[in-house]
């Protein structure tokens, strides 16, 4: 189930809001500008599937998407427990950094905990099968995928180049949940 914990940047023990109710989600979510939607397939898909099943099954939404934001790349990651450099990869996106275009990633199955900094508040956003986040460009966050990683993600890039992350060097991300699983 998709969560929404709103904290106070210098109160990481204590919720301000709480939620697993989609719409009080996206609503909250959509107040600080990062889009949240649900998607359905057209087939059940699950991880370990091909990158063509993916896009296939969420070729509507995807197109809708990439005609809309003018996205210039789609792809599929998927990371499961047993990979062999999950170690490094989670570590890769633990610290907070932004992003010169928005971040958008969708969760075709598993989870992930995207934690966003905006002004003086923190968002954790569990994502879930089905969830859709899109996290605005210049936007402080960070993002774990837990020590187990078991998830599949579709991601759109307005930048060829796919992801590139610009460190602030904050140590907040430390203060704040891990993804445990």
């Amino acid at each position: 189930m998709s969560v929404l914990k709103v904290f106070s940047e210098d109160s990481p023990g204590t919720a301000k809001f709480d939620s697993e109710e989609h719409g009080a989600i996206s609503e909250k979510l959509h107040r600080v500008g990062v889009r949240f939607q649900q998607w359905q397939a057209s087939e059940p898909i699950h991880a370990g599937d091909d990158q063509a099943k993916v896009l296939q099954a969420y070729s509507k939404d995807i197109d809708k998407l990439v005609d809309d934001e003018g996205y210039q790349t789609v792809d599929v990651i998927s990371l499961s427990a047993d990979h062999p450099d999950k170690a490094a990869m989670r570590s890769k996106f633990l610290e907070e950094h932004t992003h010169s275009e928005d971040e958008v990633r969708f969760f075709v199955d598993g989870h992930g905990l995207f934690t966003l900094h905006i002004e003086s508040e923190v968002y954790e956003v569990l994502c879930e099968r089905g969830d859709l986040i899109g996290v605005p460009a210049n936007t402080r966050h960070w993002f774990d995928m837990g020590p187990n990683p078991n998830f599949v993600a579709i991601r759109f890039f307005n930048n060829p180049e796919g992801w590139v992350a610009n460190f602030t060097g904050s140590d907040i991300a430390g203060r704040f949940s891990r993804l445990d699983n």
